[in-house]
Protein backbone atom coordinates (compact mmCIF):
# COMPACT_ATOMS: atom_id res chain seq x y z
CA UNK A 1 0.00 0.00 0.00
CA UNK A 2 1.35 3.40 -0.99
CA UNK A 3 1.34 6.04 1.71
CA UNK A 4 1.25 9.75 1.17
CA UNK A 5 4.47 11.58 1.71
CA UNK A 6 7.57 12.97 0.17
CA UNK A 7 8.69 11.23 -3.01
CA UNK A 8 12.22 11.44 -4.37
CA UNK A 9 13.34 11.74 -7.97
CA UNK A 10 14.35 8.08 -7.74
CA UNK A 11 10.82 7.20 -6.61
CA UNK A 12 9.36 9.09 -9.56
CA UNK A 13 11.60 7.36 -12.10
CA UNK A 14 10.68 3.98 -10.61
CA UNK A 15 6.97 4.91 -10.71
CA UNK A 16 7.37 5.84 -14.38
CA UNK A 17 8.97 2.46 -15.08
CA UNK A 18 12.38 3.98 -15.77
CA UNK A 19 15.76 3.02 -14.36
CA UNK A 20 15.95 4.88 -11.05
CA UNK A 21 19.70 4.60 -10.54
CA UNK A 22 21.62 7.86 -10.13
CA UNK A 23 23.62 7.34 -13.35
CA UNK A 24 20.49 6.48 -15.34
CA UNK A 25 18.67 9.58 -14.08
CA UNK A 26 21.67 11.75 -14.94
CA UNK A 27 21.78 10.21 -18.43
CA UNK A 28 18.03 10.75 -18.92
CA UNK A 29 18.37 14.41 -17.94
CA UNK A 30 21.32 14.84 -20.31
CA UNK A 31 19.38 13.33 -23.24
CA UNK A 32 16.03 15.07 -22.76
CA UNK A 33 15.15 18.77 -22.62
CA UNK A 34 12.08 20.99 -22.40
CA UNK A 35 12.05 24.49 -23.82
CA UNK A 36 9.93 27.57 -23.34
CA UNK A 37 6.28 26.77 -22.88
CA UNK A 38 6.67 23.02 -23.48
CA UNK A 39 4.53 21.08 -21.01
CA UNK A 40 6.23 18.20 -19.24
CA UNK A 41 3.43 15.71 -19.83
CA UNK A 42 3.27 16.57 -23.55
CA UNK A 43 6.94 15.77 -24.24
CA UNK A 44 7.45 13.22 -26.99
CA UNK A 45 9.74 11.01 -24.94
CA UNK A 46 6.99 9.70 -22.62
CA UNK A 47 4.79 6.67 -23.20
CA UNK A 48 1.02 7.15 -22.98
CA UNK A 49 0.97 5.72 -19.45
CA UNK A 50 3.82 7.95 -18.28
CA UNK A 51 2.14 10.98 -19.86
CA UNK A 52 -1.14 10.18 -18.10
CA UNK A 53 0.59 9.71 -14.73
CA UNK A 54 2.43 13.05 -15.03
CA UNK A 55 -0.72 14.87 -16.12
CA UNK A 56 -2.74 13.44 -13.24
CA UNK A 57 0.00 14.17 -10.69
CA UNK A 58 -0.12 17.85 -11.63
CA UNK A 59 -3.86 18.21 -12.31
CA UNK A 60 -4.86 16.49 -9.07
CA UNK A 61 -2.14 18.20 -7.00
CA UNK A 62 -1.20 14.73 -5.78
CA UNK A 63 1.61 13.89 -3.40
CA UNK A 64 3.74 13.39 -6.53
CA UNK A 65 3.38 16.99 -7.77
CA UNK A 66 6.46 18.37 -5.97
CA UNK A 67 8.85 15.83 -7.46
CA UNK A 68 7.14 16.16 -10.87
CA UNK A 69 7.79 19.92 -10.66
CA UNK A 70 11.41 19.15 -9.75
CA UNK A 71 11.74 16.95 -12.84
CA UNK A 72 10.20 19.69 -14.99
CA UNK A 73 12.76 22.19 -13.68
CA UNK A 74 15.68 19.80 -14.21
CA UNK A 75 14.62 19.20 -17.82
CA UNK A 76 14.72 22.97 -18.46
CA UNK A 77 18.35 23.49 -17.37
Amino acid sequence: METTGHHTLQDLFAQLGLDAGADAIEDFLARHRLAGEDRLEKAGFWSDGQREFLHDAIAEDSDWCEVVDELDALLRH
